[in-house]
């Protein structure tokens, strides 16, 4: 009887949380997603499971009211679009199940119902840290009498991907760096592969150009790669990423990515299962969590290269 007891209290305690991701193919993602996981492993009596969303709105959407159906304790989304986030906000109010929203910034992120919060880094930060470096570094080789660049972009359905062009425009507009000019951008949607096929058409045009600015690390990394295969010396031409992730480091290490911005991936895995606990047990939660971004150089790169 005692042992039917405690196995009937452990049930009842039990909390469980459902995460649907954008995709889990993406590198960010991923270190986000292994904090989600290995934090929830840590606690007793929480179960998580995770769901791959695909890069599909309807997919993403079925998983959340799966998720409901289900009757699980709170949910947290990473979200495909984060322009379509209304319906997710209103299908988990509708129900009752407070929701978290991770990493790219919902549409509706100034209107979310009492049960839901928003954990990420504020995206004001990273494009600017960025590409004020960029500039900084641009000035010390003598272009600022005048500089060109390329600007890579992320699905422009994404919040952050908007954010961080606004960022780097902002930036160049400034009175310090209005000495730069950008000649094309365009969006090669997060991915290395599609910025190594952009950057190489856009070498086939010729034009000169000092400076690459990119969204993410991923696509700093394709652009490094398609300048270095048509033997463009890395040393002439400033290039900088948003995230920190390892294969950027390393790119940094090599000498041909030359900043970034350190985004906690797993840290807002970790707090956004935080906050979704917090929100379950109807304790009161601020309703945007942000974790601070931190520029990269390599003056500081050495106390980066261990922590995602």
């Amino acid at each position: 009887a005692a042992g039917l007891a405690t196995l009937l209290g452990t049930t009842a305690m039990a909390e469980t949380i459902g995460a649907s991701i954008a995709r889990f193919d993406d590198n960010f993602l991923t270190v986000m997603r292994n904090g989600m996981v290995e934090y929830a492993d840590s606690l007793d009596g929480v179960e998580l499971q995770v769901e791959d969303a695909q890069d599909d709105v309807a997919r993403q959407l079925d998983q959340i009211n799966n998720f409901i159906a289900s009757g699980v304790d709170a949910i947290i989304v990473n979200a495909v679009d984060t322009s379509a986030t209304q319906a997710m906000t209103a299908a988990a109010e509708a129900a009752g199940v407070p929701l978290v929203y991770v990493n790219r910034e919902p549409i509706n992120v100034d209107v979310l119902p009492d049960n839901q919060a928003f954990v990420a880094s504020n995206e004001i930060e990273s494009g600017t840290l960025a590409a004020f470096e960029a500039c900084k570094m641009l000035r010390g080789m003598g272009y600022a009498g005048g500089a060109s660049g390329y600007l890579m972009m992320g699905q422009l359905s994404n919040q952050a991907a908007v954010q961080r062009t606004k960022d780097v425009d902002d930036v160049i507009g400034m009175d310090m760096c209005n000495f730069i000019s950008i000649i094309d951008r365009q969006t090669a949607n997060w991915s290395r592969d599609e910025a190594q096929d952009l950057m190489t058409n856009w070498l086939s045009a010729g034009e000169e150009f000092q400076v690459v600015f990119a969204n993410n690390d991923e696509m700093a990394i394709g652009a490094i790669q398609a300048m270095k295969a048509a033997g463009i010396s890395m040393e002439d031409v400033v290039v900088v990423g948003v995230d920190a992730t390892q294969d950027a480091l390393l790119a940094m290490q090599a000498g041909d990515l030359d900043a970034t911005v350190f985004q906690d991936a797993f840290g807002q895995g970790e707090g956004s299962v935080d906050a979704a606990l917090a929100l379950a047990r109807g304790e009161d939660v601020e309703q945007k969590v942000y974790i601070p971004f931190q520029l990269v150089t390599m003056d500081n790169l050495d106390n980066f290269l261990d922590r995602n």
